[in-house]
């Protein structure tokens, strides 16, 4: 121990908070994810309710990682609503294109969120590398759960695979119908939901959530 030492300069770890039963703010207007999560809180005694459907504004994502973006959103509806939200930032990373679209995954589907128009983007943009430029990419889901005073607590999945093309399956949104997850011969939008379900990056970040918080 120093002599210039004194206890304030200890870091002392949050304490982990607990989500009991009851209703739950889904920070997010894309129905496609709202869905998704709500599938996920059911067998843990939720009670999920949109932001939209609260009439809650989306606020501006001005963060520069996943987890930022959605402790933003998180916070904002938990403000607004009085009511525990969740947020979930999540993003296609293509490792040939410096990790693009990454963070802006919803902004290359423009204002009208036309995921078509972003998927031909990403393979526009892969095809302009190269015939030598990889495919791999990943999916990264970052999840907030923030309480209406300023708790949060965050978790980050992944899941690995690559891009193919066309476009494959009708079962997802976004970009899934471009992804094929590794060790897989089918994209996530051909898959049963229950199957991405179990092994997405969305599941991975809900794993995490659900060991610390439930």
């Amino acid at each position: 121990m120093t002599d210039n030492y004194s206890p304030e300069d200890e870091i002392i770890p949050q304490a982990i908070r607990k989500l009991t039963p009851g209703r739950l703010v889904i920070a997010s207007h894309n129905m496609g994810k709202v869905r998704e999560i709500a599938e996920l809180l059911g067998p843990h005694g939720m009670e999920p309710v949109s932001a939209g459907a609260l009439g809650l504004p989306e606020p501006e994502e001005t963060g520069t990682t996943f987890i930022a973006n959605a402790e933003l959103k998180a916070l904002a509806a938990a403000d607004l609503s009085g009511l525990p939200a969740l947020a979930d930032d999540s993003g296609l990373c293509v490792e040939a294109l410096g990790g693009d679209p990454g963070i802006f995954s919803a902004r290359w589907a423009g204002v009208d969120k036309d995921f078509s128009l972003a998927m031909r983007l990403v393979h526009e943009a892969l095809e302009a590398k190269g015939p030598d430029a990889g495919r791999d990419a990943h999916f990264i889901c970052a999840l907030a759960l923030a309480w209406p005073d300023g708790h949060v607590e965050a978790f980050e999945g992944r899941v690995d695979g690559r891009i193919v093309w066309p476009p494959r399956g009708d079962k997802g949104f976004g970009y899934d119908p471009i992804f094929q997850p590794l060790e897989h011969s089918i994209t996530f939008a051909e898959m049963d939901p229950a199957a991405k379900h179990a092994m997405s990056h969305r599941a991975d970040a809900f794993r995490q959530l659900v060991e610390t918080v439930f």
